[in-house]
């Protein structure tokens, strides 16, 4: 239940990604600094916090051990990720941007039997495939009904060329975001904590986020004050804020697949939020009855995903540490 309450309250400061990406787009702003910014803004604040703990040592020599395996994670779970969300903004109302990005909960459920959980069974370490939590799905697909329903009210004016470039890149996101996130803790086996994570992620990713600034002043200019300073608040809540939050949610059940579900489904809560925001920020019309309706689903999807994850348990017995 502590992983869920924690999941939560990442998808608060998770929702200020499409409110503010979604303003700066209103504005005029380009996707190619809201996305690398938020990064490069990202690295201060978590060098800090790790440093205060004395834990920069340790990212330094896990990513000395396997160099390609984080660089190419970390381009999946955060520039696979990121960027299209952000370039999705640029075409796409927030809620469709979303919405859309809720895929990430049955997109994390599908993608169980890719990964491998280090256990120890009758006195001998293994290596167990993971499987599709089917307990955990039905609730996601009672999340994903609700998303539909809050769509419903703008899915006349959702064209062709509006869905590939606002919806595809976001069912990118919403696949390599769990895939980053999962093949790093697997990779890692708990030798780092959250914050550690995010940074090494971070750093390994840096290269593609300096490329894309970079391409940004050729084309666009130097980015306007006004993008950068919303960007910072993005950095903040959404890149350092939430995803700790949410890295940590995913830490302390990494090992049961239900529960990992059920953390992976609170992000569902920044539909709702999001929604919220803009009504209130954005001066966007109130929901209709579609999408209360379909506010209701989602939470009674998530409260559903808490029932079952408390009433589940893994068959194999974690890898303690020594």
């Amino acid at each position: 239940m502590k992983a869920i309450i924690v999941g939560i309250v990442a998808s608060i400061f998770f929702s200020s990604t499409f409110i503010i990406n979604r303003s700066i787009d209103l504005e005029g702003g380009s996707w190619y600094y809201s996305a690398s910014l938020r990064y490069l803004f990202m690295i201060p604040f978590l060098i800090v916090l790790v440093a205060m703990k004395g834990g920069l040592k340790p990212i330094i020599v896990e990513i000395k051990k396997a160099p390609l395996q984080w660089f190419l994670w970390s381009f999946i779970g955060f520039v696979l990720f990121y960027a299209p969300i952000t370039y999705a903004a640029a075409f796409g109302p927030g809620w469709l941007v979303a919405g859309t990005w809720q895929m990430t909960i049955v997109a994390g459920l599908l993608l169980s039997p890719l990964f491998f959980m280090v256990s120890q069974k009758e006195g001998h370490f293994i290596k167990v495939r993971q499987k599709i939590p089917l307990k955990a799905l039905w609730p996601s697909l009672i999340i994903l009904f609700g998303v539909l329903l809050i769509q419903l009210q703008q899915s006349e004016s959702v064209s062709v060329s509006l869905f590939l470039f606002s919806v595809v890149p976001v069912a990118v996101a919403a696949i390599c975001y769990p895939l980053g996130n999962r093949k790093m803790m697997e990779l890692l086996q708990g030798r780092l904590n959250s914050f550690q994570r995010v940074l090494g992620m971070t750093l390994a990713s840096l290269p593609w986020w300096l490329l894309l600034f970079g391409y940004g002043l050729i084309k666009e200019g130097p980015p306007p004050s006004n993008q950068v300073m919303q960007t910072f608040i993005v950095a903040l809540f959404a890149g350092v804020i939430a995803t700790v939050l949410f890295f940590w949610a995913t830490d302390l059940v990494r090992s049961q697949p239900e529960n990992l579900a059920a953390v992976e489904a609170t992000q569902s809560g920044a539909v709702f939020f999001a929604l919220l925001g803009e009504v209130v920020l954005l001066s966007m019309p109130f929901p209709s009855i579609w999408a209360s309706s379909g506010l209701v689903c989602i939470m009674a999807g998530m409260i559903i995903h808490s029932f079952v994850s408390t009433r589940s348990s893994p068959k194999v017995k974690p890898l303690k540490k020594h």
